[in-house]
């Protein structure tokens, strides 16, 4: 059942993840982005190429003491514990809290305790992965998983007979990122490399945002070679463009690609390097996957779905901090 809101939620949020942001911007709340001189990490506003829409605002961070908001959307280490006692007052810091959890636990993957400790804020994770590898405490969590939007003129192509990576700061970021790996298919299999900084590495470079879609959709098959991070939203476009998915059985890959139906995991990385050479030489099978990538993300990852559960959360958790005044 839709759930409808009789007046939009206040939410006060960080710019940290562009793309994220710009998906969760299309639940119908009014979003509040603290910016500050220089606009540095996390109050950049709306900044970027996204198309903010009209319920996006920037509040310079002497406003907002003097702003009422609904909630409070952590999504960062530095939100939590530095960013609120610099710009939120005591009592807005008594508002219902949400803690956004983008990744998984970076110092040891099974007994990291994350940072927030507290039966009164809702901790959400992008992921069940996500979810399972951290030591939660004390607090609720919740999953909502990705949504993201597509332009209905973009359909998959193949058309390129080359693979397509999608990662900002390869090079910098390393093994975790599975730069390595990166390098070893490359010798293999044509690779092109897009994405901030990726020129460093011999990519192209970034694309904005709005144009990569139509950019990805010519390329036979998108690889991941992530080792050990959350749920990429390029993976996420990539299937819903329907491009077949080749990637690590690691993470929430893991069960979001179904291998030989919607693409190709695997943790042997010469089994999926045949794998890619199987796509180049056969445009048809990558077709039939591209199909079934498509629908399993249709299913999986429609933004109607993440409006509606972002929608309920909000509500829920706001109901909840009325309720025990």
């Amino acid at each position: 059942m839709e759930i409808i809101s009789q007046k939009p939620l206040k939410v006060l949020t960080w710019h940290v993840h562009g793309s994220y942001l710009y998906y969760l911007t299309q639940v119908p709340c009014q979003f509040y982005l603290p910016v500050m001189p220089g606009r540095p990490e996390g109050y950049g506003g709306r900044s970027g190429t996204f198309k903010w829409g009209d319920n996006v605002h920037e509040i310079s961070i002497d406003e907002v003491k003097k702003t009422d908001f609904d909630c409070i959307l952590f999504q960062s280490r530095k939100n939590y514990l530095e960013d609120q006692f610099e710009i939120l007052d005591e009592h807005q810091r008594s508002l219902p809290k949400i803690y956004l959890e983008h990744d998984p636990p970076r110092e040891v993957p099974t007994d990291t305790r994350h940072i927030v400790d507290d039966p009164d804020v809702l901790l959400v994770h992008v992921t069940h992965f996500n979810k399972l590898m951290w030591n939660n405490n004390r607090t609720p969590t919740r999953v909502i998983e990705h949504g993201v939007l597509i332009p209905e003129d973009v359909q998959y192509t193949g058309i390129l007979d080359k693979g397509i990576v999608v990662i900002n700061g390869i090079a910098k970021r390393g093994r975790r990122l599975g730069f390595d790996i990166f390098k070893e298919v490359q010798q293999h299999i044509p690779l092109d490399l897009v994405g901030m900084e990726s020129e460093q590495a011999g990519g192209l470079g970034e694309i904005p945002p709005p144009e990569l879609p139509s950019f990805i959709s010519q390329y036979r098959f998108f690889f991941n070679p992530i080792r050990y991070t959350s749920l990429g939203l390029a993976v996420c476009e990539a299937m819903m463009i329907g491009l077949p998915i080749v990637g690590l059985a690691t993470t929430e890959m893991a069960v979001t690609i179904d291998s030989g139906k919607s693409g190709y995991i695997h943790t042997d990385i010469t089994s999926l390097i045949d794998k890619m050479h199987l796509l180049l030489d056969d445009p048809v099978h990558a077709k039939q996957l591209s199909n079934t990538a498509k629908e399993t993300a249709k299913q999986k990852f429609g933004i109607d779905r993440f409006i509606q559960d972002w929608l309920r959360t909000f509500q829920q958790v706001s109901e909840r901090a009325t309720q025990l005044r």
